[in-house]
């Protein structure tokens, strides 16, 4: 009973120390920044030392299940604000939190519990977090304690199977000490230089023990977990460039020690496999190594004897690089070479560009050992790495993903797209081999030993190759028509094997590989001119290919996915290439296609019926989706005048819109709300027809008005701000359209009669319908008042025109909300709907609406 009673006791402080005092709640998911806002009059109680005593004796005494609450009290108890004391009285309580941590570690075994030790962790974290390092070194117990914290750091570290996530608050404390190295201005030695590098060579060596443990023993690699390795890397990097000269001279002895026993591995006669791949994983870490500390440079104060040490470690990556492509195609390690992507990108950012000057110490030792004078040789390097990873590589898709991504990167921005443009297409010679190659690029091809997820890499390497060529296409019809001849020798191919009694599955393979091809190069060509290049080539032949397979496949989902999605990336109207010259009629032609390909879709996939849960969103929803999202960007693209269709009996606008209307309807309203992807290209959608074409919203029958007003209902209350705004925006547009309507009744003019059918309608139904605009009102009224409400000027649009639309609801509604709060808030709450209304007039100008 006592056990249960001091349970309690603990839990009851840790929430009233946890409370959010000013609420403003800290993001859970950086629980390393957070400062605990103790009210001023709890201020005595902190003073005491009594207080601090009493948490570290109940950890010592009680057992684990118990000293754990007491340690996270206590790490609350670190977080306490600064403001809360004087200077001195700061330093005395810093003072009693180090004297615990020293009786914790000098006395471990209450440590060996990972939930005790996981407090633990989080305490040390924000010891630092909420105190700086010329504060720490000031302390009486500094240097005995640091020299603990290290050990156990040191210990932990090796013990990397052993809590893996509280390593994280080790690392954060350790990075952040050596982060504040340059700003310490006390005379005390802060003693990091003796502890930093040893705790970069803890973690080094662990992780090279644990690679024969993971292998032989079957475990869990922690490199598996990209995610904490990257994060853990990124504290090191920090850590590391503390006494760097001792982590490089680490660094060389383990790679050359590890580079020379895998190459003896290689050249022995019995090729032990399992010996090969624990000095493979080990290269692997050794790299990875090798990137974060280069990276390194980009967030510490380097010198030209760091850079050559960069220079020294970088060399040896680059010589590894040429070792491991000298075994394919016979072998390959899908971890090594993700960290060689790793490498390849972190000394790009560091060391190739603008950025840097080019007399930069790295490039001495590189040029003495690899002949790599700057930046312009490493590019070609890169390139070199990229085609063999292309080439040979074509059936690991991390690695073909991570050097696709490594090539986009590479492409975006000067200089670096003008560099490669030099090296891809003014080297004849190289630009010969590409050429070549390509075809040889597994995830180019079509053959049925290749997934037709693996295509979806095809995307990303065109936007890269297209951005390559934008460089000084200018104008030049010729070059465009050359980079596009291996695409149109495939869309003829497509075309006769439609006219012929064709092999579905290969024109199928073909065309998914084509329009994943097209919306690469779409994406890239974002001026005028060479769009109207694309879309002059594209027009009017090939797009009725991609037609026709929307017609024959739309039960396959991976061969109307890519074709819907490169029809929604032609409709982006991106940097105003689409603002074709005012003779050209290519604008309303891109619609009249997209309008064809939405309701051949949308009829076609309404003809499936009732789908069962797992299959409703690939093989309908998704579909719906990419339609919407397409018809958004041509409805706000401001390329097509949609009056036109009418004026001259074209039906393709209506036929859309028809279209959206009954995939609309086919959909459940839980199901627009429940996939993100679907909700937020509905929505804008919505928005710009209420925006733009209130005509057509007034003209649906009842049933569909209810079915659209009822999804911005349930859509205000969303919590994605785009689903929220959007229909704020949509509810806004309608009541505003509405509110319009009426003052022109209200005048009676002969020419207000006559243009008011449209706005006749709306108001029918709303008189019909009066509660659709009330629920709406009391839902934004509640949110406003009682919710934390992020989009506060989005939901306050619509708010002025349902209130005058409903004055005897809003009346209604105000003394509802007013009785229901407690009797000392009443007139509070009162006097903020007065103030609310004070002054506002009969009208929806922007000046009315901002009162």
């Amino acid at each position: 009973r006592q056990q249960s009673l001091a349970m309690q006791l603990l839990k009851l402080v840790l929430n009233c120390l946890s409370f959010d005092f000013i609420g403003n709640s800290a993001d859970e998911s950086a629980d390393d920044l957070c400062t605990v806002q103790i009210p001023t009059n709890w201020r005595t109680i902190f003073l005491e030392p009594e207080t601090l005593d009493l948490f570290f004796d109940l950890y010592h005494s009680l057992p684990p299940m118990l000293s754990q609450l007491a340690l996270s009290c206590l790490v609350q108890f670190a977080s306490t604000r600064r403001s809360l004391f004087s200077n001195p009285e700061r330093a005395k309580y810093l003072g009693n939190l180090i004297k615990g941590v020293k009786q914790i570690l000098e006395n471990p075994q209450g440590l060996s519990d990972p939930g005790n030790y996981h407090e633990f962790c989080r305490f040390l974290a924000r010891l630092k977090t909420n105190y700086q390092l010329g504060e720490l070194v000031m302390v009486k117990d500094y240097p005995e304690v640091i020299q603990l914290i290290a050990n156990f750091t040191i210990t932990s570290l090796q013990h990397w199977e052993f809590a893996p996530n509280s390593v994280h608050y080790l690392l954060t404390l350790w990075q952040r000490m050596v982060a504040s190295v340059p700003f310490v201005k006390t005379a005390e030695p802060h003693l990091l230089d003796t502890y930093a590098p040893e705790i970069t060579k803890a973690y080094i060596t662990s992780r090279l023990e644990c690679v024969p443990v993971v292998i032989r023993d079957g475990l869990e690699d922690p490199l598996d977990d990209t995610a904490t390795v990257f994060q853990q890397l990124e504290q090191l990097c920090t850590v590391s460039r503390c006494e760097y000269e001792k982590t490089c001279t680490l660094l060389v002895q383990l790679f050359d020690q590890n580079a020379q026993n895998y190459q003896k591995l290689l050249h022995s006669s019995s090729r032990n496999p399992l010996e090969i791949t624990v000095q493979e994983g080990r290269l692997a870490w050794l790299v990875y190594f090798v990137g974060t500390f280069v990276g390194g440079r980009l967030t510490y104060t380097s010198t030209d004897e760091h850079d050559a040490m960069d220079g020294e470690l970088s060399c040896r990556v680059f010589q590894l690089i040429s070792l491991m492509d000298a075994q394919l195609p016979q072998s390959s390690n899908e971890k090594v070479e993700l960290a060689i992507l790793w490498f390849l990108d972190q000394f790009r950012k560091t060391y190739v560009g603008d950025q840097l000057q080019h007399t930069s110490k790295v490039y001495a030792r590189m040029s003495e050992v690899l002949g790599i004078t700057d930046d312009n040789h490493v590019l070609e390097t890169f390139m070199t790495k990229i085609v063999t990873n292309l080439k040979y590589r074509g059936r690991c898709e991390p690695v073909i993903s991570r050097t696709l991504q490594f090539l986009n990167d590479l492409s975006v921005g000067y200089p670096f797209y003008c560099i490669w443009h030099n090296i891809l297409f003014e080297n004849n010679k190289v630009k010969i081999n590409m050429r070549l190659l390509f075809k040889h690029f597994p995830f180019l091809g079509v053959s049925d030993n290749y997934s037709l997820s693996d295509l979806r890499c095809r995307t990303v390497f065109y936007t890269a190759l297209t951005r390559l060529l934008m460089v000084d296409l200018g104008e030049d019809e010729d070059e465009f028509e050359n980079f596009m001849l291996p695409l149109t020798v495939s869309f003829e191919s497509v075309t006769q094997i439609f006219n012929s009694s064709f092999e579905q599955e290969e024109a199928k393979r073909m065309l998914i590989g084509l329009a994943r091809d097209l919306r690469g190069i779409a994406f890239a060509l974002n001026t005028k001119t060479s769009y109207t290049m694309l879309f002059d080539w594209i027009y009017p032949a090939y797009i009725s290919v991609l037609q026709r397979a929307i017609e024959l496949w739309y039960r396959e989902p991976a061969c109307t996915t890519p074709i819907l999605k490169l029809m929604a990336e032609f409709m982006q109207n991106r940097s105003q290439r689409l603002n074709f010259d005012v003779s050209s009629p290519n604008g309303i032609l891109l619609f009249r296609e997209a309008s064809k390909m939405i309701c051949t879709y949308g009829n076609q996939i309404l003809s499936l019926g009732t789908l069962s849960k797992d299959q409703v969103y690939p093989l309908k929803l998704k579909g719906i989706s990419i339609c919407y999202s397409a018809l958004k960007s041509a409805l706000c693209g401001n390329y097509v005048s949609f009056g036109v269709f009418k004026l001259y009996g074209d039906n393709h606008f209506d036929n859309v819109l028809q279209a959206f209307v009954k995939m609309l309807l086919s959909v459940s309203h839980s199901d627009l709300l429940q996939y993100r992807k679907l909700s937020q290209s509905y929505y804008p959608l919505l928005e710009c027809l209420t925006q733009d074409h209130m005509s057509f919203i007034t003209s649906l029958e009842p049933r569909v008005l209810i079915y659209i007003l009822t999804s911005i209902s349930e859509g205000l209350t969303a919590v994605d701000t785009i689903v929220s705004s959007s229909c704020c925006a949509s509810l806004d547009y309608i009541v505003t359209y509405l509110f319009k309507h009426l003052a022109k009744e209200g005048k009676k003019t002969l020419r207000c009669r006559e243009i008011s059918q449209d706005g006749q309608r709306l108001f029918h139904f709303m008189q019909q319908n009066p509660e659709v605009l009330q629920q709406m009102m009391s839902i934004l009224m509640n949110t406003i008042i009682f919710e934390d409400c992020r989009n506060q000027w989005s939901v306050s649009r619509p708010l002025l025109g349902l209130i005058l639309l409903n004055e005897k609801y809003f009346s209604e509604l105000r003394a509802t909300l007013i009785t229901s709060q407690p009797d000392n808030k009443r007139e509070v709450l009162d006097q903020c709907f007065r103030n609310l209304m004070e002054g506002v007039e009969q009208n929806l100008l922007v000046k009315n609406r901002d009162r």
